[in-house]
């Protein structure tokens, strides 16, 4: 216990002085006294709840301290970490958006990876076999069709059917400024929106795990033995530029702040740039002719796969350099405007089934085709909308925008 206490506030001490050279605070939390501290750059919390324990780590290339990540920390700490669970994108964050990823050991450090977006998204409970405790430190994005939060919640799910206790480092959410959009329906859950909140919910991934247990949203209202570490000097009106990429897709913070509004063109025929070095970025289509900017999606190993339009001219939208400037909402003019043009052009098929899914709902899809405003749109997400900031108060940390 002794050594651990000492490795910790060492650890600790080191990652202050290099944290404080860098200055995070300058990118990451203006306002915000000494910088933003993740949890898991609060070694003293958590590192005393894993001393003697076997421990399995959910995390992907985002879980670092400093420049190293929270897996080698803990190793070159003594902790004896025994597996690795990893998301979509997989525990490197080599793999394309969708790609199958299948278990592996991890080269760098030889660990078991168990991969929960192959054939399972779940842990079993054989992967969950002499185990004592799960850490997850996972960068979120703070939207609902970002897979993260659905991986955290069949995590919490395997270790409330298992007993096993669940540690959440908290990490800042770059929308956690504001909520918006439709709320998710219940018969559209999938792996793309697993609970009834908005599009976008304002929460950090700390806090959401508190509302997920919380709401007993778990199957047959089970609850996870839920340990969150919070951030420091941190509150819902802070900025935050992720300094890691959380997939490859997702590549800038231009990108991250443009996906709330665009990633419903995936359930479309519209391009979001997949293929090219603007992904979510651009929008187009080949047939597009009001487009003043043109792109060419190619196949790009680890980042997309055989994308929509590849090696074809599509024509469309420039956004980049927009997120500077736009007010923190969802932006649906971008789409109403596509539909109407290729409803013009008589393309029946301009949604396809992934639509409502993304947007939680068939109720969006409906009002786009029926002519409706975003105005209109806007209203009708309203109600829903001050109903779930009443319960999402319940689960806050930290204080709110």
């Amino acid at each position: 216990m002794i050594r651990t206490i000492f490795l910790s506030v060492l650890l600790t001490y080191f990652l202050w002085n290099l944290s404080a050279q860098n200055e995070p605070g300058d990118k990451a939390g203006k306002g915000s006294a000494g910088g933003i501290r993740t949890g898991a750059e609060q070694t003293e919390k958590y590192f005393p709840l894993l001393e003697g324990k076997r421990i399995a780590v959910c995390s992907n290339q985002t879980g670092i301290i400093g420049a190293v990540h929270l897996v080698d920390t803990l190793l070159h700490a003594g902790f004896n970490v025994v597996k690795i669970f990893s998301p979509e994108h997989g525990f490197r964050g080599h793999a394309a958006d969708g790609e199958w990823i299948d278990d592996k050991k991890d080269f760098d450090t030889g660990l078991e990876i168990v991969s929960l977006y192959g054939s399972k998204k779940k842990p079993e409970a054989e992967d969950l076999e002499n185990l004592d405790i799960i850490v997850f430190d996972i960068q979120d994005v703070g939207v609902r069709f970002y897979t993260f939060i659905s991986t955290l919640s069949y995590l919490m799910e395997a270790c409330a059917e298992n007993h096993l206790p669940l540690i959440v480092l908290d990490r800042p959410n770059p929308h956690s400024d504001y909520v918006d959009g439709p709320v998710l329906e219940k018969e559209f859950a999938s792996f793309v929106g697993l609970h009834p909140v908005p599009v976008v919910y304002g929460m950090t991934i700390g806090e959401y795990a508190r509302m997920v247990n919380g709401e007993h949203w778990l199957k047959d209202s089970l609850n996870c033995d839920l340990t969150v570490i919070p951030l420091r000097n941190y509150d819902h009106r802070t900025r935050f530029d992720l300094p890691v990429p959380p997939s490859p897709n997702l590549p800038n913070q231009a990108s991250v702040q443009l996906y709330p509004s665009l990633c419903f063109f995936e359930g479309t025929i519209v391009s979001v740039g997949r293929g090219t070095d603007m992904p979510f970025q651009v929008i187009g289509h080949p047939d597009y002719v009001l487009g003043s900017y043109f792109f060419i999606p190619e196949d790009k190993p680890g980042k997309a796969m055989n994308p929509p339009y590849e090696g074809k001219r599509c024509y469309g939208h420039f956004l980049s350099g927009f997120d500077t400037i736009m007010e923190r909402r969802i932006y649906l003019t971008w789409l109403i405007e596509m539909y109407q043009f290729f409803k013009i052009i008589k393309k029946p098929d301009f949604f396809n089934s992934f639509f409502d899914k993304l947007a939680g709902s068939d109720q969006l899809r409906q009002q786009i085709m029926e002519g409706k405003s975003e105005t209109e749109i806007r209203q009708s997400w309203e109600e829903d909308i001050s109903a779930f900031l009443v319960l999402r108060k319940k689960y806050l940390l930290y204080p709110d925008f």
